[in-house]
């Protein structure tokens, strides 16, 4: 049991982070010189800070996920979880490929929408997980408001 509990929380560990390293990849390829050449907020971070907090990030969303896993086995949130991560690196593609502010503003709507929904229903099933989620929460909420500020600045 505790082989299959540590190797479940590799799996879920890698689904988390290798989903969103296609929008990094896309990021990192169509970004410029587009990016620079739109007008961004005074409060928009540089660069290098979106790394380190989105890698904490998923990591936190990894551990969360894997306690309801290990804990209640919920399958109707586990799907939920991987659904929502596609929205989440799907953003990356829309905004920095597609250069589509408008509809990643949308996107990243409904990812927030799915960060409350997985918060509540973690709030039920493993108060951990329920924890675990708040730096999402809030640094998708500051992406939220980065976002429409980008938007109507362009």
């Amino acid at each position: 049991m505790t082989k299959n509990k540590y190797l479940s929380f590799i799996l879920i560990f890698f689904i988390t982070f290798a989903v969103p390293a296609i929008g990094s990849y896309v990021t990192s390829t169509y970004k410029e010189p587009w990016y620079s050449e739109i007008i961004q907020p005074s409060f928009n971070p540089p660069s290098w800070v979106f790394a380190p907090v989105w890698s904490i990030l998923y990591a936190m969303m990894s551990l969360a996920i894997w306690q309801v896993w290990i804990n209640s086995f919920n399958k109707k949130i586990i799907k939920i979880y991987f659904i929502h991560l596609f929205f989440n690196s799907i953003w990356s593609i829309i905004f920095f490929g597609f250069h589509s502010i408008g509809l990643a503003l949308i996107n990243i709507l409904i990812i927030l929408i799915f960060i409350l929904f997985l918060m509540k229903e973690y709030f039920y099933l493993n108060k951990l997980s329920f924890y675990l989620m708040f730096p999402y929460l809030i640094w998708t909420s500051f992406a939220f408001i980065l976002n429409i500020s980008i938007y109507f600045l362009n």
